[in-house]
Protein backbone atom coordinates (compact mmCIF):
# COMPACT_ATOMS: atom_id res chain seq x y z
CA UNK A 1 0.00 0.00 0.00
CA UNK A 2 1.70 3.30 -1.30
CA UNK A 3 1.56 6.31 1.04
CA UNK A 4 2.16 9.74 0.68
CA UNK A 5 4.03 11.83 3.82
CA UNK A 6 5.23 15.35 4.22
CA UNK A 7 8.80 15.26 6.13
CA UNK A 8 10.27 18.88 7.01
CA UNK A 9 14.30 18.57 7.49
CA UNK A 10 17.20 21.12 7.61
CA UNK A 11 19.85 21.06 4.87
CA UNK A 12 22.75 22.85 3.71
CA UNK A 13 22.94 24.13 0.07
CA UNK A 14 25.74 26.53 -1.60
CA UNK A 15 24.26 29.94 -3.00
CA UNK A 16 25.21 30.58 -6.35
CA UNK A 17 27.89 33.27 -5.05
CA UNK A 18 29.36 30.23 -2.97
CA UNK A 19 29.17 28.18 -6.03
CA UNK A 20 31.20 31.09 -7.90
CA UNK A 21 33.58 31.66 -5.85
CA UNK A 22 34.51 27.94 -5.69
CA UNK A 23 35.24 27.86 -9.39
CA UNK A 24 37.14 30.75 -9.27
CA UNK A 25 39.41 29.82 -6.55
CA UNK A 26 40.27 26.39 -7.55
CA UNK A 27 41.27 27.72 -11.09
CA UNK A 28 45.15 29.16 -11.53
CA UNK A 29 46.36 32.20 -12.90
CA UNK A 30 47.11 31.13 -16.45
CA UNK A 31 43.01 30.03 -16.84
CA UNK A 32 41.64 33.05 -14.89
CA UNK A 33 41.90 35.50 -18.36
CA UNK A 34 39.89 32.60 -20.29
CA UNK A 35 37.26 32.82 -17.16
CA UNK A 36 36.73 36.66 -16.80
CA UNK A 37 36.59 37.00 -21.06
CA UNK A 38 33.73 34.58 -20.82
CA UNK A 39 31.90 36.17 -17.77
CA UNK A 40 32.13 39.65 -19.89
CA UNK A 41 30.93 37.85 -23.07
CA UNK A 42 27.78 36.76 -20.95
CA UNK A 43 27.17 39.57 -18.78
CA UNK A 44 27.06 42.90 -20.56
CA UNK A 45 26.37 44.54 -17.28
CA UNK A 46 30.38 43.41 -16.30
CA UNK A 47 33.28 45.43 -18.27
CA UNK A 48 36.88 45.62 -18.56
CA UNK A 49 38.32 49.17 -17.75
CA UNK A 50 38.89 51.53 -14.18
CA UNK A 51 36.08 53.58 -13.03
CA UNK A 52 35.84 57.17 -13.12
CA UNK A 53 36.89 58.90 -10.22
CA UNK A 54 34.80 58.53 -6.83
CA UNK A 55 34.33 62.08 -6.24
CA UNK A 56 33.03 63.29 -9.69
CA UNK A 57 30.73 60.10 -9.72
CA UNK A 58 29.68 61.11 -6.12
CA UNK A 59 28.66 64.70 -7.38
CA UNK A 60 26.92 63.49 -9.92
CA UNK A 61 24.75 61.27 -7.46
CA UNK A 62 24.21 64.07 -5.18
CA UNK A 63 22.46 66.30 -7.93
CA UNK A 64 20.61 63.29 -9.17
CA UNK A 65 19.21 62.94 -5.50
CA UNK A 66 18.34 66.89 -5.09
CA UNK A 67 16.45 66.80 -8.79
CA UNK A 68 13.94 63.56 -7.59
CA UNK A 69 13.19 61.57 -4.99
CA UNK A 70 11.48 59.14 -5.98
CA UNK A 71 11.65 55.50 -4.68
CA UNK A 72 10.24 51.71 -5.38
CA UNK A 73 9.53 49.36 -2.84
CA UNK A 74 11.41 46.26 -4.83
CA UNK A 75 14.14 47.46 -6.53
CA UNK A 76 16.81 49.74 -4.59
CA UNK A 77 18.95 51.76 -7.09
CA UNK A 78 21.65 52.68 -4.09
CA UNK A 79 22.71 49.16 -4.28
CA UNK A 80 23.92 49.78 -7.86
CA UNK A 81 25.33 53.26 -7.53
CA UNK A 82 26.93 53.13 -4.36
CA UNK A 83 30.80 53.80 -5.05
CA UNK A 84 32.55 51.09 -3.40
CA UNK A 85 29.99 48.49 -4.97
CA UNK A 86 29.97 49.56 -8.46
CA UNK A 87 33.54 51.39 -8.77
CA UNK A 88 36.43 50.09 -10.24
CA UNK A 89 38.24 47.06 -9.13
CA UNK A 90 41.87 45.64 -10.30
CA UNK A 91 43.71 42.87 -9.11
CA UNK A 92 46.25 43.40 -6.24
CA UNK A 93 49.67 43.69 -7.30
CA UNK A 94 49.05 45.40 -10.83
CA UNK A 95 51.14 47.99 -10.10
CA UNK A 96 54.70 48.24 -12.06
CA UNK A 97 57.14 46.11 -11.35
CA UNK A 98 60.06 45.56 -13.15
CA UNK A 99 61.58 42.79 -11.69
CA UNK A 100 57.97 40.48 -12.39
CA UNK A 101 58.61 41.26 -15.78
CA UNK A 102 61.97 40.25 -15.93
CA UNK A 103 61.24 37.03 -13.60
CA UNK A 104 58.51 35.81 -15.90
CA UNK A 105 59.76 34.08 -18.39
CA UNK A 106 56.68 31.08 -19.50
CA UNK A 107 57.87 28.87 -22.63
CA UNK A 108 57.74 29.68 -25.92
CA UNK A 109 54.81 27.38 -27.63
CA UNK A 110 56.04 25.14 -30.36
CA UNK A 111 54.68 23.16 -33.46
CA UNK A 112 52.94 20.31 -32.02
CA UNK A 113 54.51 16.52 -32.52
CA UNK A 114 51.49 15.97 -35.38
CA UNK A 115 52.03 18.83 -37.65
CA UNK A 116 55.82 18.38 -37.07
CA UNK A 117 54.93 14.58 -38.55
CA UNK A 118 52.15 15.58 -41.34
CA UNK A 119 54.56 18.01 -42.54
CA UNK A 120 57.42 15.39 -43.16
CA UNK A 121 54.54 12.65 -44.61
CA UNK A 122 53.33 15.72 -46.94
CA UNK A 123 57.40 15.38 -48.25
CA UNK A 124 56.59 11.88 -49.35
CA UNK A 125 55.29 10.84 -53.03
CA UNK A 126 52.48 8.81 -51.44
CA UNK A 127 49.09 8.56 -53.47
CA UNK A 128 46.00 10.51 -52.17
CA UNK A 129 44.61 6.88 -50.03
CA UNK A 130 48.40 6.23 -48.90
CA UNK A 131 48.23 10.06 -47.46
CA UNK A 132 44.67 9.43 -46.16
CA UNK A 133 46.52 6.04 -44.79
CA UNK A 134 49.72 8.22 -43.01
CA UNK A 135 47.53 11.13 -41.67
CA UNK A 136 45.12 8.09 -39.91
CA UNK A 137 48.55 6.42 -38.57
CA UNK A 138 50.10 9.99 -37.25
CA UNK A 139 46.83 10.28 -35.46
CA UNK A 140 46.93 6.99 -34.16
CA UNK A 141 50.10 8.01 -32.33
CA UNK A 142 49.82 8.31 -28.83
CA UNK A 143 51.89 10.94 -26.57
CA UNK A 144 54.96 9.03 -25.94
CA UNK A 145 55.13 9.06 -29.82
CA UNK A 146 53.88 4.78 -29.82
CA UNK A 147 51.50 3.35 -31.98
CA UNK A 148 49.81 0.94 -29.61
CA UNK A 149 46.87 -0.31 -31.60
CA UNK A 150 47.22 -3.24 -33.35
CA UNK A 151 47.39 -2.69 -37.45
CA UNK A 152 44.62 -5.23 -37.71
CA UNK A 153 42.23 -3.09 -36.06
CA UNK A 154 43.43 0.28 -37.43
CA UNK A 155 42.55 -1.67 -40.92
CA UNK A 156 38.79 -1.97 -39.75
CA UNK A 157 39.12 1.48 -38.40
CA UNK A 158 39.19 2.67 -41.87
CA UNK A 159 37.19 0.47 -43.44
CA UNK A 160 34.79 1.88 -41.70
CA UNK A 161 35.04 5.64 -40.98
CA UNK A 162 37.47 6.47 -43.56
CA UNK A 163 35.77 3.75 -46.20
CA UNK A 164 39.13 2.80 -46.90
CA UNK A 165 40.18 -0.96 -47.55
CA UNK A 166 43.54 -1.74 -46.95
CA UNK A 167 45.92 -4.68 -45.45
CA UNK A 168 48.30 -5.11 -42.71
CA UNK A 169 51.09 -5.27 -44.94
CA UNK A 170 50.10 -1.78 -46.75
CA UNK A 171 49.34 -0.42 -43.33
CA UNK A 172 52.80 -1.54 -42.34
CA UNK A 173 54.41 -0.49 -45.52
CA UNK A 174 53.84 2.88 -44.58
CA UNK A 175 54.33 2.77 -41.25
CA UNK A 176 57.97 1.79 -41.83
CA UNK A 177 58.19 5.48 -43.63
CA UNK A 178 56.71 7.22 -40.63
CA UNK A 179 58.85 5.25 -38.72
CA UNK A 180 61.81 7.01 -40.61
CA UNK A 181 60.87 10.53 -39.38
CA UNK A 182 62.01 12.81 -36.65
CA UNK A 183 62.12 12.41 -34.01
CA UNK A 184 63.59 9.12 -33.89
CA UNK A 185 61.81 6.16 -32.55
CA UNK A 186 58.03 8.14 -33.42
CA UNK A 187 55.78 5.34 -34.44
CA UNK A 188 57.33 2.47 -32.58
CA UNK A 189 54.83 -0.39 -31.56
CA UNK A 190 56.37 -1.45 -28.75
CA UNK A 191 59.62 0.16 -26.43
CA UNK A 192 62.06 -2.82 -28.05
CA UNK A 193 61.35 -1.50 -31.62
CA UNK A 194 61.19 2.08 -30.35
CA UNK A 195 64.76 1.51 -29.03
CA UNK A 196 65.86 -0.66 -32.44
CA UNK A 197 64.90 2.43 -34.45
CA UNK A 198 67.57 4.71 -33.02
CA UNK A 199 70.13 2.30 -32.64
CA UNK A 200 69.64 1.77 -36.76
CA UNK A 201 69.67 5.29 -36.84
CA UNK A 202 73.08 5.71 -35.06
CA UNK A 203 74.28 2.32 -37.07
CA UNK A 204 74.59 4.56 -40.18
CA UNK A 205 77.52 5.97 -38.45
CA UNK A 206 79.25 2.22 -39.15
CA UNK A 207 80.26 2.18 -34.69
CA UNK A 208 81.48 -1.17 -33.08
CA UNK A 209 79.46 -0.41 -29.99
CA UNK A 210 76.19 0.24 -31.81
CA UNK A 211 76.33 -3.31 -33.29
CA UNK A 212 76.34 -4.52 -29.95
CA UNK A 213 73.55 -2.56 -28.60
CA UNK A 214 71.38 -3.41 -31.86
CA UNK A 215 71.94 -7.59 -31.02
CA UNK A 216 71.63 -6.97 -27.11
CA UNK A 217 68.41 -5.14 -27.76
CA UNK A 218 67.20 -8.18 -30.53
CA UNK A 219 68.17 -11.06 -28.77
CA UNK A 220 68.74 -10.19 -25.25
CA UNK A 221 66.30 -8.15 -24.41
CA UNK A 222 64.11 -9.81 -21.41
CA UNK A 223 68.11 -10.26 -19.87
CA UNK A 224 68.89 -6.17 -20.40
CA UNK A 225 65.41 -5.47 -18.56
CA UNK A 226 66.46 -7.28 -16.05
CA UNK A 227 69.61 -6.20 -16.25
CA UNK A 228 71.40 -9.48 -16.23
CA UNK A 229 74.61 -8.52 -17.78
CA UNK A 230 76.70 -11.67 -16.79
CA UNK A 231 74.21 -13.81 -18.83
CA UNK A 232 74.40 -11.37 -21.50
CA UNK A 233 78.07 -11.15 -21.97
CA UNK A 234 78.29 -15.06 -21.73
CA UNK A 235 76.26 -15.02 -24.51
CA UNK A 236 77.45 -12.24 -26.71
CA UNK A 237 80.89 -12.91 -26.07
CA UNK A 238 82.05 -9.63 -25.63
CA UNK A 239 84.68 -7.78 -22.92
CA UNK A 240 83.29 -5.33 -20.58
CA UNK A 241 84.47 -2.53 -21.76
CA UNK A 242 82.53 -3.31 -24.99
CA UNK A 243 79.61 -4.23 -23.25
CA UNK A 244 79.85 -1.38 -20.68
CA UNK A 245 79.80 1.15 -23.79
CA UNK A 246 76.70 -0.80 -25.17
CA UNK A 247 74.49 -0.10 -22.48
CA UNK A 248 75.41 3.66 -21.83
CA UNK A 249 74.51 3.87 -25.72
CA UNK A 250 70.71 1.94 -24.94
CA UNK A 251 70.49 4.24 -21.59
CA UNK A 252 71.00 7.51 -23.18
CA UNK A 253 68.54 6.85 -25.99
CA UNK A 254 64.50 8.16 -25.58
CA UNK A 255 62.10 5.75 -24.52
CA UNK A 256 59.38 8.17 -25.09
CA UNK A 257 59.84 10.30 -28.56
CA UNK A 258 56.70 11.76 -28.14
CA UNK A 259 57.96 14.06 -26.09
CA UNK A 260 60.41 15.62 -27.98
CA UNK A 261 58.33 17.87 -29.08
CA UNK A 262 54.94 19.03 -29.51
CA UNK A 263 52.06 18.88 -26.95
CA UNK A 264 54.19 17.71 -24.02
CA UNK A 265 54.21 19.14 -21.05
CA UNK A 266 56.85 21.80 -22.49
CA UNK A 267 54.99 23.20 -24.67
CA UNK A 268 52.84 24.59 -22.23
CA UNK A 269 53.82 27.62 -20.06
CA UNK A 270 53.42 28.19 -16.29
CA UNK A 271 52.94 31.43 -15.34
CA UNK A 272 53.24 31.67 -11.20
CA UNK A 273 50.00 33.10 -9.09
CA UNK A 274 53.02 34.46 -6.18
CA UNK A 275 55.69 36.03 -6.73
CA UNK A 276 58.30 35.72 -3.08
CA UNK A 277 60.83 37.74 -2.69
CA UNK A 278 63.47 37.56 -0.02
CA UNK A 279 64.14 41.21 1.51
CA UNK A 280 66.79 40.98 3.88
CA UNK A 281 64.91 38.17 5.89
CA UNK A 282 61.29 39.60 5.38
CA UNK A 283 59.15 37.20 2.89
CA UNK A 284 56.93 39.34 0.95
CA UNK A 285 54.40 38.05 -1.49
CA UNK A 286 52.47 39.32 -3.91
CA UNK A 287 49.36 37.95 -6.52
CA UNK A 288 50.64 38.02 -10.12
CA UNK A 289 47.77 39.86 -11.90
CA UNK A 290 49.06 40.15 -15.77
CA UNK A 291 46.22 37.91 -16.60
CA UNK A 292 43.50 40.05 -14.15
CA UNK A 293 42.19 43.44 -16.14
CA UNK A 294 40.60 45.77 -14.03
CA UNK A 295 36.27 45.24 -13.83
CA UNK A 296 33.52 47.36 -13.08
CA UNK A 297 30.13 47.43 -13.36
CA UNK A 298 28.85 49.23 -16.44
CA UNK A 299 27.71 52.78 -15.68
CA UNK A 300 25.14 52.53 -18.65
CA UNK A 301 23.58 49.77 -17.34
CA UNK A 302 23.05 51.54 -14.26
CA UNK A 303 21.84 54.66 -15.53
CA UNK A 304 19.62 52.02 -17.87
CA UNK A 305 18.30 51.45 -14.05
CA UNK A 306 18.23 54.46 -12.48
CA UNK A 307 16.04 55.82 -15.29
CA UNK A 308 13.35 53.04 -14.73
CA UNK A 309 12.99 54.02 -10.98
CA UNK A 310 12.56 57.37 -12.32
CA UNK A 311 10.02 56.63 -14.66
CA UNK A 312 6.21 57.04 -13.88
CA UNK A 313 4.94 54.62 -16.72
CA UNK A 314 6.20 51.12 -15.19
CA UNK A 315 4.28 48.57 -17.54
CA UNK A 316 4.63 44.77 -17.78
CA UNK A 317 7.51 45.18 -20.10
CA UNK A 318 9.04 47.94 -18.59
CA UNK A 319 9.30 45.55 -15.85
CA UNK A 320 10.34 43.00 -17.33
CA UNK A 321 13.41 44.47 -19.10
CA UNK A 322 14.49 46.10 -15.59
CA UNK A 323 14.34 42.75 -14.14
CA UNK A 324 16.85 41.50 -16.87
CA UNK A 325 19.02 45.08 -16.24
CA UNK A 326 19.16 43.99 -12.17
CA UNK A 327 19.80 40.34 -12.52
CA UNK A 328 23.26 41.12 -14.77
CA UNK A 329 23.86 43.71 -12.27
CA UNK A 330 23.71 41.34 -9.49
CA UNK A 331 25.88 39.13 -11.60
CA UNK A 332 28.40 41.40 -12.12
CA UNK A 333 28.72 42.46 -8.93
CA UNK A 334 28.59 38.98 -7.89
CA UNK A 335 31.92 38.12 -9.97
CA UNK A 336 33.41 41.54 -8.75
CA UNK A 337 32.87 40.48 -5.32
CA UNK A 338 34.06 36.57 -6.03
CA UNK A 339 37.12 37.79 -7.61
CA UNK A 340 38.09 39.81 -4.76
CA UNK A 341 37.31 36.85 -2.41
CA UNK A 342 39.59 35.19 -4.24
CA UNK A 343 42.46 37.25 -3.93
CA UNK A 344 42.06 37.50 -0.23
CA UNK A 345 41.91 33.70 0.15
CA UNK A 346 45.36 33.34 -1.81
CA UNK A 347 46.94 35.48 -0.09
CA UNK A 348 45.79 34.41 3.32
CA UNK A 349 46.81 30.93 2.44
CA UNK A 350 50.37 31.72 0.56
CA UNK A 351 51.54 34.33 3.64
CA UNK A 352 50.61 31.40 6.15
CA UNK A 353 52.26 28.98 4.24
CA UNK A 354 55.15 31.14 4.16
CA UNK A 355 54.89 32.22 7.32
CA UNK A 356 55.08 28.39 8.22
CA UNK A 357 57.65 27.58 5.97
CA UNK A 358 59.96 30.30 6.72
CA UNK A 359 63.17 28.50 7.15
CA UNK A 360 63.16 26.92 3.86
CA UNK A 361 62.02 29.94 1.98
CA UNK A 362 64.83 32.00 3.06
CA UNK A 363 67.50 29.23 1.14
CA UNK A 364 65.37 27.04 -0.44
CA UNK A 365 67.05 24.00 1.47
CA UNK A 366 64.98 21.29 1.28
CA UNK A 367 65.97 19.65 4.58
CA UNK A 368 64.87 22.68 6.00
CA UNK A 369 60.84 22.20 5.10
CA UNK A 370 58.41 21.37 8.12
CA UNK A 371 55.70 18.38 8.00
CA UNK A 372 52.87 20.55 6.74
CA UNK A 373 49.13 19.23 6.21
CA UNK A 374 46.27 21.01 4.78
CA UNK A 375 44.44 20.87 8.17
CA UNK A 376 47.51 23.24 9.59
CA UNK A 377 46.93 25.82 7.35
CA UNK A 378 42.96 25.49 7.17
CA UNK A 379 43.33 25.82 11.56
CA UNK A 380 45.98 28.74 11.16
CA UNK A 381 43.61 31.23 8.65
CA UNK A 382 40.70 29.67 9.95
CA UNK A 383 38.98 28.28 6.86
CA UNK A 384 37.65 25.25 5.82
CA UNK A 385 40.66 22.43 4.57
CA UNK A 386 38.87 21.74 1.52
CA UNK A 387 39.23 25.63 0.30
CA UNK A 388 43.34 25.55 1.17
CA UNK A 389 42.79 22.21 -1.16
CA UNK A 390 41.98 24.24 -3.96
CA UNK A 391 44.60 27.07 -3.45
CA UNK A 392 47.20 24.55 -3.22
CA UNK A 393 45.38 22.62 -6.52
CA UNK A 394 47.42 23.54 -9.81
CA UNK A 395 48.55 27.43 -8.27
CA UNK A 396 52.24 27.79 -8.37
CA UNK A 397 54.62 30.58 -6.29
CA UNK A 398 58.23 31.70 -8.09
CA UNK A 399 60.87 32.23 -5.48
CA UNK A 400 64.64 33.23 -5.88
CA UNK A 401 65.14 29.70 -6.56
CA UNK A 402 63.01 28.43 -9.03
CA UNK A 403 59.11 28.23 -9.37
CA UNK A 404 57.51 25.35 -6.98
CA UNK A 405 54.06 24.14 -6.80
CA UNK A 406 52.11 25.04 -3.29
CA UNK A 407 51.85 21.00 -2.88
CA UNK A 408 55.56 20.47 -2.96
CA UNK A 409 54.96 22.14 0.74
CA UNK A 410 52.95 19.77 2.34
CA UNK A 411 54.04 16.65 3.73
CA UNK A 412 53.60 14.15 6.43
CA UNK A 413 55.45 13.81 9.41
CA UNK A 414 58.48 11.20 10.57
CA UNK A 415 59.28 10.85 14.35
CA UNK A 416 62.94 11.03 14.82
CA UNK A 417 65.04 10.40 17.84
CA UNK A 418 65.15 13.52 19.21
CA UNK A 419 61.24 13.40 19.46
CA UNK A 420 60.58 16.20 16.63
CA UNK A 421 58.88 15.42 13.40
CA UNK A 422 61.05 15.81 10.26
CA UNK A 423 59.23 16.32 6.81
CA UNK A 424 58.64 13.38 4.36
CA UNK A 425 60.48 16.05 2.06
CA UNK A 426 63.52 15.80 4.09
CA UNK A 427 63.86 12.45 4.42
CA UNK A 428 63.15 11.75 0.80
CA UNK A 429 65.99 14.00 -0.13
CA UNK A 430 67.95 12.41 2.35
CA UNK A 431 67.25 8.69 1.04
CA UNK A 432 67.82 10.28 -2.63
CA UNK A 433 71.57 11.22 -1.52
CA UNK A 434 72.28 7.88 0.08
CA UNK A 435 70.92 6.32 -3.50
CA UNK A 436 73.32 8.67 -5.75
CA UNK A 437 75.98 7.99 -3.25
CA UNK A 438 75.96 4.23 -3.57
CA UNK A 439 78.05 2.18 -4.77
CA UNK A 440 76.81 1.23 -8.69
CA UNK A 441 78.18 -2.11 -8.69
CA UNK A 442 76.61 -3.27 -5.26
CA UNK A 443 73.26 -0.92 -4.42
CA UNK A 444 71.61 -0.65 -1.51
CA UNK A 445 68.65 -2.67 -0.89
CA UNK A 446 65.55 -0.92 0.63
CA UNK A 447 66.37 -2.70 3.88
CA UNK A 448 70.16 -1.37 4.02
CA UNK A 449 68.73 1.91 3.74
CA UNK A 450 66.04 1.36 6.58
CA UNK A 451 68.76 0.36 8.84
CA UNK A 452 70.94 3.54 7.44
CA UNK A 453 67.79 6.05 7.76
CA UNK A 454 67.29 4.21 11.56
CA UNK A 455 70.98 5.19 12.35
CA UNK A 456 70.48 8.53 11.47
CA UNK A 457 67.35 9.06 13.93
CA UNK A 458 65.02 8.54 11.59
CA UNK A 459 61.99 6.63 12.63
CA UNK A 460 61.02 5.21 9.60
CA UNK A 461 59.97 1.31 8.05
CA UNK A 462 61.34 -0.53 5.50
CA UNK A 463 57.62 -0.25 3.40
CA UNK A 464 57.68 3.49 3.96
CA UNK A 465 61.00 3.43 2.31
CA UNK A 466 60.02 1.06 -0.61
CA UNK A 467 56.93 3.99 -1.15
CA UNK A 468 59.20 7.14 -0.85
CA UNK A 469 61.55 5.52 -3.49
CA UNK A 470 58.84 4.50 -5.88
CA UNK A 471 57.62 8.42 -5.45
CA UNK A 472 61.22 9.26 -6.54
CA UNK A 473 61.13 7.17 -9.72
CA UNK A 474 64.09 5.41 -8.36
CA UNK A 475 63.93 1.53 -8.88
CA UNK A 476 64.54 -1.05 -7.03
CA UNK A 477 68.26 -1.63 -5.98
CA UNK A 478 68.47 -4.90 -8.64
CA UNK A 479 67.79 -2.95 -11.45
CA UNK A 480 70.12 0.00 -10.65
CA UNK A 481 72.89 -2.07 -10.77
CA UNK A 482 75.53 -0.85 -13.00
CA UNK A 483 78.55 -2.78 -14.67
Amino acid sequence: MQKLSLNQSLGQRLSPQQIQFIKLLQIPTTELESRIEEELEINPALEEGTEEPAEEFENEKQEEAEETDTTDDDINVDDYLRDDDGGGYKMQGDGPNPDEEERESPYASRVSIVDALLTQLGMLKLDDKQTLIGKYLIGSIDSDGYIRRELGLICNDLAFSQNIETSEEELEEILFKIQTFDPAGIGARDLKECLLLQLERKAEEEHHHVAIAIKIIEHQFDEFTRKHYDKIQKKLEVSDEDLKEAVQMITRLNPKPGESGGEDASSHYIIPDFMLYNNDGKLEITLNSRNAPALKVSRSYMEMFDTYDKSSKKDKKLKEAVTFVKQKLDGAKWFIDAIKQRQNTLLRTMNCIAKYQYEYFLEGDESKLKPMILKDIAQEIQMDISTVSRVANSKFVQTEFGTIPLKYFFSEGIATDSGEDASSREVKFILKEMIEAEEKKRPLSDDKLEKMLNDKGYNIARRTVAKYREQLNIPVARLRKEL
